[in-house]
Formats: C-alpha cells, sequence, structure tokens
C-alpha cells in the first residue's frame, strides 16, 4: 500500500518565496484554480486570496487542493473567527491591513504564519514586544512609502516588510532596494479584465515580469 502523503508543511516565512505577492480579489471561485497556476507557473508562488468576497474561502480552498505548485494565503483577515475558518479552506499564511489584541490572539499557536499590517513606528515597536519580525507595511504609499520605510530600517533593522498599497511595476524595485523589504504585494499582474476573461496567458506573462523585479544590486543586503 502507498502511504498517503504528508500534508503541506507550514511556510517559515512567505517573504521569501518571491518578490511580488499577488493580491487577489476573487469573486468567482471556478476562476481561482487556473489563476493561481498561472501566476504560480510563472514564478509567484505565493498567492494571496483577499477575504473581501464570498466566494474567497471557495477559491482558498481550490487553490490548496488542486495546485500544489502555489502557497496559498488569506488576506484582509481583520478578525479573530477569520483566523481557524481560513486554516481550515487550507491557508498557508494569513495577512491582515492591520492588527488588535484580539486578532493576536487567535493566530498565537495558529500552524501557519501572520503577517499583521502596520503604518507607524509604534505599531512596529508593539509587535516586535510580542516577538513578530515580519509585518505588512500598509497601506505603503499612502503611509509614507520608501521614505518611511527607509527611515525605519536605522532603529528598527529586526522589522521586515512586506508593503502593499499604491505599489506597481513602476515603482515596485525602489521599494525592493530596500533592505528592509524582502517582497512587495500588488494585483497589477491579474487585471480584473483578464480574470474575467479568462486571459490566462497574458496574466502569466504579467506575472513573469513581476517575477523578475528586482531592487538595484547596490542596494541589497
Amino acid at each position: 500500500m502507498v502511504p498517503p502523503e504528508p500534508p503541506p508543511s507550514p511556510v517559515d516565512s512567505v517573504l521569501d518565496l518571491a518578490p511580488v505577492v499577488p493580491v487577489l480579489v476573487v469573486p468567482d471561485a471556478s476562476a481561482a484554480v487556473p489563476l493561481a497556476r498561472a501566476l504560480a507557473g510563472a514564478g509567484l508562488r505565493a498567492v494571496e486570496v483577499t477575504l473581501r468576497t464570498p466566494a474567497a474561502l471557495e477559491a482558498i480552498r481550490a487553490i490548496a487542493d488542486q495546485v500544489p505548485e502555489a502557497v496559498v494565503g488569506a488576506g484582509t483577515v481583520i478578525a479573530p473567527e477569520q483566523v481557524a475558518a481560513a486554516v481550515a479552506a487550507g491557508a498557508r499564511f494569513l495577512v491582515g491591513p492591520g492588527w488588535t489584541q484580539g486578532l493576536l490572539a487567535a493566530t498565537r499557536g495558529c500552524p501557519v504564519p501572520f503577517l499583521p499590517g502596520v503604518s507607524t513606528a509604534s505599531e512596529v515597536v508593539a509587535l516586535l514586544e510580542r516577538g513578530v519580525r515580519e509585518m505588512k507595511f500598509f497601506p505603503a504609499q499612502a503611509a509614507g512609502g520608501t521614505a518611511y520605510l527607509r527611515s525605519l530600517a536605522g532603529p528598527l533593522p529586526q522589522a521586515r516588510f512586506l508593503p502593499t498599497g499604491g505599489i506597481g511595476p513602476a515603482n515596485a524595485a525602489e521599494y525592493l532596494s530596500l533592505p528592509n523589504v524582502a517582497c512587495v504585494g500588488g494585483s497589477w499582474m491579474a487585471p480584473a479584465d483578464a480574470v474575467a476573461a479568462g486571459d490566462w496567458a497574458r496574466i502569466e506573462a504579467l506575472a513573469r515580469a513581476a517575477a523578475g523585479i528586482r531592487g538595484p544590486a547596490s542596494a541589497q543586503v
């Protein structure tokens, strides 16, 4: 008898999977699998499905079951009860636009990593005090962009960020050049019209270009 395959192992750090994490709003779960295959096949292994539509958990479940090359996560996690629901659906990481004591408590002991959202130095310090080292910086452009993140790198070098919000192909490399930025999040590689039309070839081409974005070599650490 062939032994059953073990479940996927937890993701140690989603920040190290690819330079760009696609942030997806999936209105129809039937698009989830071909969308994830196009993104992962182009080199964007981490796929964040935001919990903004009724189809989100079904989409996460479908990707987890049918696209083993992708590491699917749940985004826009804002309530404690969403933590268990997302993990049960197969999410291998969780991302929030912010955080509360209740949300952190719900993720304590969670089998998958949680990236809480921050936009101020005080929030970063508060999370570091609680042992959290990896965070989402949101909304990145509106909260100060690369200048703000560069200012945080000196006094808070132990914090690593996934900036999201207002980031696209024109400025992604600038973010990736910062020593405290491991990857960025965005949705430009999965435009809504391409998803609606099932234009997976277009999405794969955009994702391949995104996977090739790097910051200037001289600025990397």
